[in-house]
């Protein structure tokens, strides 16, 4: 596997508090010395990592136009998780809160969708590895750190990851815009796992059909969707908002 660069001060301490001896170089802007970046590159000069400055245009370059503020790294790949690491994930939480994307491709989504997880206290994301957003330098910037923090597993088969998730008690809820019942009346509580689909596509049939419950979020104005991170951090915090009840 290539290396990659992560870009920004979220993803640099992310890496830096979760996976330090990832980083092989960083590169930064000529003259930034103020107080959010330099705590960055004082744990970076402790770790011994090769520091190089650069003008605006030459790190622009680097960045191919993302928003880097002030700070690139290249970085060895982090360690792809699959089906084998999700008993040790789940083994750390008592009420695991999962996410399942189901063909989310655009890696803005799966960047946002991270984000949210992060947020939601998500024990992992997981996605199939054939209908899946890699998880490019894009994905970790649009994530702020969370593409370092959360853990995201890809499996063979989705399907089958669902029903051994179901075999260890996990309820399994899938966004459906035909389901009978929205967020708000289901029950999203207890340990589960929620089920995003692509947007346009929606969940797979396959997919569907292992999902305990289909629900939905009530829309009231003409648009007849939303996008998928916007619906993921409305399911996810649903689920939050009930589980500290």
């Amino acid at each position: 596997m290539s290396n990659e660069f992560i870009y920004g001060i979220h993803a640099v301490k992310a890496v830096l508090e979760r996976d330090p001896v990832r980083f092989i170089e960083a590169y930064v802007l000529k003259g930034r010395q103020d107080e959010r970046l330099m705590p960055v590159l004082n744990q970076l000069n402790q770790i011994g990592v090769s520091i190089q400055q650069m003008n605006r245009k030459t790190l622009d370059d680097k960045a191919h136009g993302a928003n880097h503020q002030g700070i690139i790294a290249k970085v060895k790949p982090a360690k792809q998780l699959n089906e084998n690491d999700l008993d040790g994930i789940l083994s750390q939480h008592t009420q695991p809160l999962l996410l399942i994307l189901d063909g989310v491709t655009d890696p803005h989504n799966l960047g946002a969708c991270l984000r949210n997880a992060d947020a939601a206290g998500v024990a992992a994301v997981i996605v199939p590895k054939d209908r899946s957003a890699p998880l490019t330098a894009t994905v970790s910037k649009v994530a702020c750190g969370a593409a370092e923090t959360v853990p995201l597993v890809r499996v063979t088969n989705l399907a089958r990851t669902m029903r051994v998730l179901q075999e260890q008690g996990i309820w399994i809820a899938g966004t459906a815009g035909e389901a009978t019942h929205d967020i708000y009346q289901a029950k999203l509580d207890g340990p589960l796992a929620i089920v995003m689909g692509a947007e346009g596509d929606g969940m797979r049939r396959l997919t569907r059909e292992t999902c305990d419950d289909l629900i939905k979020i009530p829309m009231a104005g003409s648009v007849s969707s939303l996008n998928v991170s916007v619906a993921s951090g409305i399911c996810l915090f649903e689920a939050v908002r009930q589980r500290a009840l």
